[in-house]
């Protein structure tokens, strides 16, 4: 089981403003925000859900290859609303929400690049909602 993962990017605060909006409709938050006085002099930022901090990200060059991160998501309304909300803090559509059962029968996802070009995902893995 993986506990948490981290990256650099080429803009903490264009990233800060895409991730505050776009993953709080899968119930993430920004938990962290760490000084540059820290012991590596990085600014760090960090968000995860109200029990622990899943995912970093630190001020430096853009992470390359360009990563996915696939985010689970409750339901199907929950990958809608993620849409919605990463687009409209600037990322850049790379796949409508909707069914992909090349994967399997339940597969949901939507898909956003974020300011990085990294492709950013919201998946439900249950069936259609009612």
């Amino acid at each position: 089981m993986i506990d948490h993962m981290a990256f650099e990017v080429s803009n903490l605060d264009a990233t800060q403003a895409f991730y505050d909006k776009a993953l709080a409709p899968l119930g993430y938050k920004r938990l962290m925000d760490t000084p540059k006085t820290n012991e590596e002099g990085v600014r760090y930022l960090g968000w995860g859900d109200p029990l622990e901090t899943d995912i970093w990200m630190s001020e430096g060059q853009r992470t390359t290859p360009r990563l996915h991160i696939a985010f689970r998501a409750d339901n199907h309304q929950q990958v809608r609303d993620f849409y919605t909300a990463a687009l409209a803090a600037g990322g850049t559509h790379n796949g409508k929400p909707g069914l992909r059962p090349h994967y399997h029968a339940n597969y949901y996802a939507a898909y956003v690049l974020d300011p990085d070009g990294h492709n950013i995902e919201a998946v439900c893995h249950t069936p259609q909602d009612p």
